[in-house]
């Protein structure tokens, strides 16, 4: 089982790409559990599991994923959910989950989750977000005594086939004080556009808080659009569809000729983010047009025609992976050094729901790493 602590290095063999300073966008609470710690809750809670130690687990959540559609790889989130139903369970998880970035050289990430599937057992939405902040405050205290720094914010979630996009929303804004940095509509994307959640997006809008919005992952260019101009989205969750807006027009031996439709030259021209997974977005079919292996994976398209790219993880669960490793397998597929991955994260930085001097600030400790590395 993959896990953050497992070393990856650049091509020259001499530069770890674990102790690169990274910035994670997309990396979601329920899909970065330890396979130990899912047994562990499990038991304590009398629910059932589908193996009975961690490493056949752990197999498990990556075979079930791994299975081309994006209804499928969400199934495996009913046992991760199941285990996150208490203040024990989510405030346990949030604190490894940021552990787990710490070790990963990850110096800022943004984690997202929904309250709304954290409420089964009793708990309001106001004690699920209270719960993981507190998970995430002991979390980063690890990590300062383990002579780590970082930061850790909160997206919180509503599922978009659910009609309670307005109250989280409300939620949201209520903790953007205690630990929250921004909202984003997750779940089943195809047949439910962001425009369902126009309600909330509104809100958010006249509360100046920033939103992100899954599209262009089971969907298409129509998802996109709804995603820029009803829910007002800042970045783009995967947002690797928007491919389908660019044509091949020829290409030789040493250059290739595209031509850009206007969704994607408005995505390019503001320098909205696209939070691209290149692990999950080839185990949900979301690449499929393309190809089947890595390097079928638009990503170094839309980076070449200088798209705001950033790398994340999405699912560590579920994908086997830590964004060292996601690092490395786009390396591997594409060519990149040390240079692209500190383009990647300086995107990431800029995109960040951090305030601007604050962004400024992450920024420089990025460029501060990568040259002393």
């Amino acid at each position: 089982m993959n896990d953050s602590r497992e070393q990856y290095t650049l091509a020259n063999g001499r530069t770890s790409i674990n102790a690169l300073p990274k910035v994670s966008l997309h990396d979601h609470l329920d899909g970065g559990l330890r396979p130990a710690t899912i047994l562990e809750l499990a038991d304590s809670i009398g629910f059932e599991v589908p193996a009975s130690d961690a490493a056949s687990l752990g197999e498990w959540f990556e075979d079930s994923a791994d299975s081309g559609s994006l209804v499928d790889y969400l199934a495996t989130f009913d046992i991760t959910v199941g285990v996150m139903q208490t203040t024990e369970g989510l405030t346990r998880v949030a604190r490894e989950f940021v552990q787990d970035l710490a070790a990963d050289g990850v110096v800022y990430g943004e984690v997202r989750w929904a309250p709304e599937q954290h409420v089964a057992k009793g708990l309001t939405l106001d004690q699920t977000v209270e719960a993981v902040q507190q998970g995430i405050e002991q979390g980063i205290d690890d990590a300062r005594n383990d002579g780590k720094t970082l930061r850790v914010g909160q997206l919180v979630t509503a599922m978009r086939h659910a009609d309670r996009g307005l109250e989280i929303a409300e939620l949201a804004v209520r903790h953007r004080e205690r630990g929250v940095v921004g909202f984003d509509i997750a779940g089943a994307e195809l047949g439910f556009p962001a425009g369902n959640q126009r309600a909330a997006f509104d809100y958010l809008a006249q509360n100046f808080f920033p939103v992100t919005v899954h599209a262009g992952e089971a969907d298409g260019l129509d998802s996109i659009r709804g995603a820029l101009f009803d829910g007002r989205a800042l970045r783009l969750g995967h947002g690797v569809r928007l491919a389908e807006d660019i044509s091949i027009e020829s290409s030789d031996d040493e250059n290739t000729f595209v031509s850009i439709g206007s969704l994607a030259q408005w995505v390019k021209d503001r320098e909205i983010a696209l939070e691209l997974s290149p692990s999950s977005n080839l185990q949900t079919g979301a690449i499929a047009a393309w190809g089947d292996e890595l390097h079928d994976h638009p990503f170094d398209l839309l980076y070449q025609l200088g798209f705001t790219v950033t790398v994340n993880t999405d699912n560590r669960l579920m994908s086997n992976t830590s964004l060292s490793r996601e690092l490395s397998l786009l390396s591997d597929a594409f060519g990149y050094d040390l240079e692209d991955f500190e383009v990647f994260q300086l995107n990431a930085a800029n995109a960040s729901f951090l305030p601007l001097d604050e962004r400024q600030d992450l920024a420089d400790t990025i460029i501060a790493g990568f040259q002393s590395a």
